[in-house]
Formats: structure tokens, sequence, C-alpha cells
């Protein structure tokens, strides 16, 4: 990736927002199968879970701000059923890696390099994630983070969990 296209994405990403994809609720989450640090994380293995998916990349300004709220959403709600799950699109996971050793993902992280699935599921900026619910169906998704809009997404969370 080029330094220039990397500027573009990083002020770009920095200046987006959270917001809601309407339409969703019909459609089924695109299954995939990825390599993650202990072995293979297929999303099927999740049905029956509430699962917050999120796209990120080692360059992503904002993706260093979502990391907290993920690790704090997944001490909060993994046994009331919620899997955070994290797709690296780093082309090495080596870049992967160094931004985890800076900013740690208490979730599951699975690793994309060839950057196959964000086109299943239209992801255009970093971070992108989408919540799923436990009958596999997307039922939201939101661009960008901004730690003030963070309490929407938890409380469409807590829905879907029943709480």
């Amino acid at each position: 990736m080029s330094v220039i296209y990397k500027s573009f994405l990083i002020v770009f990403l920095s200046l987006s927002f959270l917001y809601a994809t309407p339409g969703l609720a019909a459609q089924n989450a695109p299954s995939f199968s990825l390599k993650g640090d202990n072995g293979q994380i297929d999303l099927k293995q999740y049905r029956g879970k509430v699962v917050y998916l999120d796209f990120w990349a080692s360059w992503c300004v904002p993706c260093r701000k979502s990391f907290p709220w993920m690790n704090e959403m997944h001490k909060k709600y993994q046994s009331k059923g919620l899997v955070v799950l994290g797709i690296n699109l780093d082309s090495t996971k080596k870049e992967a890696k160094s931004f985890l050793q800076q900013v740690p993902a208490d979730f599951v992280v699975a690793y994309d390099p060839d950057g196959d699935t964000p086109g299943k599921y239209q992801v255009e900026v970093m971070p992108t994630s989408f919540l799923i619910d436990r009958t596999g169906k997307l039922v939201y998704s939101h661009k960008g983070f901004k730690k003030s809009q963070a309490h929407k997404v938890e409380d469409k969370i807590k829905t879907l969990l029943g709480k």
C-alpha cells in the first residue's frame, strides 16, 4: 500500500463517524473461515451467540481508540453470549502483531492478509463493524469509531443479548 494511499485513508478515517446502515436486518452474515492465533476461526462456530465483528488494520488511527472499548464489551458481556471478533486486514501478520503489542486485544483476532472477507461485507473504511444476531443475521453496522457514540452500539448489544 503506497504512502499516499495510507495517508489519505488515515485522514479520511480520522474524520469518519459512527452511523447505522439501514436495511441489514434481512441479510445473513457472509460466512468466512480465517486463521487466528489459536487455529481456524469460522463464523459458523459462533451461531447462537451475538457477534460484534470488527474489521481493522494496524495503520488505522480510530482502531487504536476502538480496541479498549471492544475489550470492555468483551469483558462485560462475554458471559451473556457476546463474542467480539476482530478481523485484521494487514498484508502481513507482523504488522498486526506490532499493533497488538501496543494496543492489546482481549478478544478473538483473525487474520485476512489477502483481503477476501471485507468484500463480502462491503467494507469501505476502517474500522467497520457489524452486529450479528444469534441466528446469523446482520442487524447493524457502523463505520469509524467515536467514543461519544459507543453507548448507542452498547445499547444495541444489550438488546440483542436480551438484557
